[in-house]
């Protein structure tokens, strides 16, 4: 790829594409990497964390809906340019889902103060991440180092608790005959999170006490 200018012009070299840097016509890379712009999305919906929250508690939910599904689709663009181009990272790895959960947990939190969620399911939300992340953190320094990579039950639940605060900011919003499906999303939610939490100690527990061989 060339642009050309009256005194300046920069190429995307086979080498550098494989970095994914663009270099400019005197050899030295630009300030903005092309690996880097998953990591950047990612951030992008940390910011967003304080306004979604912020748009909630003023029970602006039309708004809110719009910025959790802006959220939710770069979450999928940031996780679509990782994989096709390989510029996944161990940053990235430990972002996205941080970012995720600081989302979900903020809108849970607000729409339950607002009695639009139950607080048993909160609480069972929060109950199920203190025990992966305190026993996750007691694995790697006591057994072995500790996969973060989350299970297929984690995944879905991770996707049903979204599909549910979108569908009750939808329902408080544009589709309120979304209503009466909330009880069953929050139903769907818990069953996931009680399994997925007790996935998380069997497998671990099982592991710790083989000694983290797997």
């Amino acid at each position: 790829t060339l642009w050309r200018g009256a005194r300046w012009r920069a190429v995307v070299s086979p080498s550098a594409a494989a970095a994914g840097r663009i270099i400019g016509g005197n050899g030295h890379p630009l300030m903005l990497r092309l690996r880097d712009i998953p990591n950047l999305i990612t951030l992008a919906r940390i910011v967003s964390v304080v306004p979604l929250a912020w748009l909630i508690a003023l029970q602006m939910h039309g708004w809110a809906l719009a910025l959790g599904l802006a959220a939710g689709a770069s979450d999928a663009i940031d996780g679509l340019l990782a994989k096709r181009f390989g510029w996944e990272s161990r940053l990235g790895g430990v972002l996205d889902p941080i970012a995720d959960k600081l989302l979900l947990v903020s809108a849970f939190i607000v729409l339950t103060a607002q009695g639009h969620l139950p607080l048993w399911l909160l609480a069972l939300v929060i109950l199920r991440d203190v025990v992966i992340v305190v026993g996750g953190i007691a694995y790697h320094y006591l057994v072995a180092p500790f996969d973060a990579a989350p299970m297929f039950v984690s995944k879905l639940n991770t996707l049903l608790q979204i599909l549910l605060v979108l569908g009750v900011l939808a329902a408080l919003s544009v589709t309120p005959w979304l209503q009466p499906w909330v009880a069953q999303g929050c139903l769907a939610v818990a069953v996931t999170t009680v399994i997925s939490g007790l996935q998380y100690v069997w497998v671990y527990g099982r592991l710790a006490m083989a000694g983290g061989k797997k």
